[in-house]
């Protein structure tokens, strides 16, 4: 019998918030002993309400770190870069419209909704 293939993205979608591999690549972790950071970088996606626009990449906004979910009695932190694109034509910015972090917290949004039902 032919061992079936492992699938890393199902394994790693099981330690972040939901939908956030379709949106992000996973580029790196480090385990520092006591914490996991994980680093994902927003992919090269044209988001689909400016889809009729020429929009280029242009690199990323300046990267951001939220504490996620503990794993393993582990904090969790996730450094995410958000990718930000250009009108050729008019020179305007553009990104994502989507909310990773919790309104007035550095925890995701997914996260800040756990505890708020624990307290």
């Amino acid at each position: 019998m032919q061992k079936k293939p492992i699938d890393y993205k199902a394994i790693l979608s099981m330690f972040l918030p939901k939908g956030m591999l379709d949106y992000f690549d996973f580029t790196d972790y480090s385990d520092m002993g006591e914490y996991y950071i994980f680093s994902l970088e927003e992919k090269n996606t044209v988001p689909d309400e400016y889809s009729n626009l020429p929009l280029v990449s242009k690199g990323f906004y300046p990267e951001i770190t939220v504490t996620d979910f503990p794993a393993r009695d582990r904090t969790v932190y996730l450094k995410v870069k958000r990718r930000r694109w250009e009108d050729k034509q008019t020179g305007k910015t553009y990104s994502r419209s989507w909310k990773l972090v919790a309104d007035g917290t550095r925890i995701t949004a997914e996260f800040g909704s756990f505890l708020k039902e624990l307290y």
